[in-house]
């Protein structure tokens, strides 16, 4: 520990130990809006391979791969990424590839995790690879399991796959309930390693970066470059400041939000959001983010549920909506949605969209118009849309969605800047230059602070928007001419 917070010094930070929180993360400076506070490379790390996808284990692309010819498991893009990661791979080559054919196929991401976990910690007390403060098992050893707040059933599942990696080390020296312990481990700490754009591609455990605790308010945000864990500041973060990030989606109800927590993360969030649950301010947020709209299309009102549990009363013009009629639109939303799903699983697109357009539809008549059930309906129509290559659809609905991003989420919010980005693209490439700008400008702003200016990602971002300046400037020179 002592070591750490040496090396945590020279970073500006330090961690602190509370009783009703375990260990934190504090600055010991300022930090601004987009600086790095803490960067970390994961102790290990695997990608989320599945029968659909497959990516490389050094790197995460998904193209020019092939496979281990030894193990059969794992993928590499080429002799960079396999020499990098010899080493370890190596280690767990050797105990894949004693497993029959069709006990491989069952080996699990979290499996594979677990089985780089105890490989390279063997590999760093054999200084075959080296061990540093910031780098080492003994952190690991450090994070919480919660054991004792998991219920009997996860326990079990726990044990059984536990059982199972023990089976594939076949190392005597390893207790099942340790294993069992890491497992919790890394269900409460691992983190999930997107590209730049949010998207999943793997898991990863970087054990300085999960000190870090987690608000609903939080005044930091982790991004990934790479497999590289970035922490960077998104307000002023004064001397003194816990550095606080978001474990989860935040762009819901007090309730919501803390069912999340209590299910993946086993406790209860006491941030500035949550201390101010069921006060009137979260009863209204909740009503407008999961509740029900108005029947009066011109009224902005939220609704509150009555209290002989009748209907749902309008909290601005008074008009009533009975629990009939709202249970009848509901259903019929969710007998579409079932829908959805046999459609997707027939790659059947058009009836998808035409599907999701009916949801939306009923949606409206049900939801406040900032609703979250709302927005993600109309997400998934932007995500097949733009599949279908229906530029000038995807662009209304996504124009729909910006002013909900804006509501639900932070000045300075990944999310946000992506959408924002998004919406650039398509209005740029429809031929509506000046919005592109104003889009991809707005999108810059947020994602200077979320992302960094030095990611391909956003060079790419800004080129981009120099480019279209440059189109519009050329227009408006070509018009006065």
């Amino acid at each position: 520990m002592e070591e750490l917070q040496k090396a945590l010094q020279d970073r500006g930070l330090t961690v602190t130990g509370l009783p009703e929180k375990g260990r934190c993360l504090y600055t010991t400076k300022d930090f601004y809006p987009g600086e790095v506070i803490i960067s970390q490379e994961p102790y290990v790390c695997v990608p989320n391979n599945s029968s659909s996808i497959s990516r490389c284990d050094g790197c995460f692309a998904s193209s020019n791969l092939k496979k281990c010819s030894a193990c059969q498991v794992v993928w590499y893009c080429g002799s960079n990424c396999q020499k990098l990661d010899w080493k370890l791979h190596r280690l767990e080559c050797q105990v894949l590839s004693r497993l029959d054919k069709e006990k491989r196929k069952s080996v699990t991401p979290s499996i594979r995790l677990m089985l780089k976990l105890y490989l390279r910690r063997k590999l760093q007390n054999d200084n075959v690879i080296p061990s540093t403060t910031t780098d080492n098992y003994s952190l690991v050893e450090a994070l919480v399991a919660h054991m004792s707040d998991i219920d009997e059933k996860q326990l079990l599942l726990y044990a059984q796959i536990a059982n199972l990696v023990n089976l594939i080390l076949q190392w005597p020296e390893i207790s099942i309930n340790e294993i069992a312990e890491n497992f919790s481990k890394l269900a409460c700490n691992a983190h999930t390693i997107c590209n730049s754009e949010l998207r999943p591609l793997g898991t990863g455990l970087y054990p300085v970066i999960s000190i870090i605790n987690h608000s609903c308010l939080p005044n930091a945000v982790l991004v990934f470059e790479g497999r590289l864990a970035v922490v960077r500041a998104v307000q002023h973060v004064p001397k003194g400041a816990e550095v606080l990030i978001s474990y989860i989606e935040t762009a819901g109800s007090t309730m919501t939000r803390q069912k999340a927590l209590k299910e993946q993360y086993l406790f209860t969030c006491t941030c500035p959001r949550c201390i101010k649950l069921g006060q009137f301010d979260d009863i209204q947020e909740s009503a407008i983010l999961e509740g029900y709209r108005c029947k009066d299309d011109g009224c902005s009102g939220f609704l509150l549920r009555d209290s002989d549990d009748k209907g749902f009363t309008c909290q601005q013009c008074g008009l009533v909506r009975s629990k009939e009629e709202i249970k009848k639109i509901a259903s019929e939303v969710n007998i579409l949605s079932k829908k959805t799903l046999a459609l997707t699983s027939c790659g059947n697109h058009q009836e998808v969209v035409s599907t999701y357009k009916m949801i939306e539809k009923l949606q409206k008549k049900l939801y406040h118009p900032f609703s979250v059930n709302l927005m993600q309906t109309r997400e998934k129509l932007i995500k097949i849309l733009m599949e279908l290559e229906d530029w000038k659809e995807a662009l209304a609905y996504c124009q729909l969605t910006i002013p909900v991003y804006q509501r639900v989420y932070p000045q300075f919010h990944p999310l946000l800047g992506l959408q924002y980005y998004t919406c650039g693209k398509l209005e740029w490439f429809l031929g509506d230059t000046e919005n592109a700008i104003k889009s991809m400008t707005e999108a810059v702003e947020i994602l200077r602070i979320t992302h960094g200016t030095n990611s391909p990602f956003m060079k790419e971002l800004i080129l981009k928007l120099e480019e279209a300046q440059a189109e519009a400037s050329y227009k408006l020179s070509s018009k006065d001419e």
